[in-house]
């Protein structure tokens, strides 16, 4: 199983990747961010193409070795059909997209301060539609707490896992 956990920065990606985590065994977390950590020299727009390969590869290394596992990123549209076209058939795939308020998503959380590049980065994924990009299921979290949209991700996947028994 994989699933995509999208999002504007500091939508809190890695806060539900590491909760849901816990809930499947043999899961990992591939965060697309610390790939680009490998190359951080690289330009936003050179890095961006090479992160989606790399996360390709390791995705496909640890189905492989029959892992379950969780991306987050940022997924535009053509990302979105880029791993839909080079992900195998086989592997159940859920797409989920944190949507914040904007107002939410530009504030500072715990420990954490947003740069004036995040706080810009935020409101140019707003502005091109990112926060709700037309596939998978767009999850308006503003109200939830990081356990309530857990929970509204496992009732997706549990409604998804028994349609499809029914199925067969």
């Amino acid at each position: 199983m994989i699933i995509f956990l999208s999002g504007s920065i500091n939508s809190g990606k890695s806060t539900i990747a590491n909760l849901l985590t816990k809930e499947f065994p043999r899961t990992a977390h591939i965060e697309v961010d610390v790939i680009h950590n490998m190359y951080y020299w690289l330009p936003l727009e050179e890095a961006i193409p090479l992160n989606l390969k790399n996360t390709l590869s390791i995705t496909l290394n640890l189905l492989k070795e029959n892992m379950n596992v969780i991306i987050t990123y940022p997924l535009s549209k053509e990302e979105y059909e880029f791993f839909n076209r080079h992900l195998p058939d086989t592997e159940q795939r859920f797409f989920f997209t944190l949507d914040p308020s904007l107002e939410k998503a530009l504030k500072n959380r715990g420990s954490r301060e947003l740069t004036e590049w995040e706080k810009e980065r935020i409101k140019f994924h707003y502005s091109t539609g990112l926060n709700n990009p037309g596939f998978g299921i767009t999850l308006d979290t503003s109200m939830h707490t990081p356990i309530d949209t857990v929970n509204e991700i496992l009732y997706y996947i549990e409604q998804r896992e028994i349609r499809y028994r029914m199925e067969d």
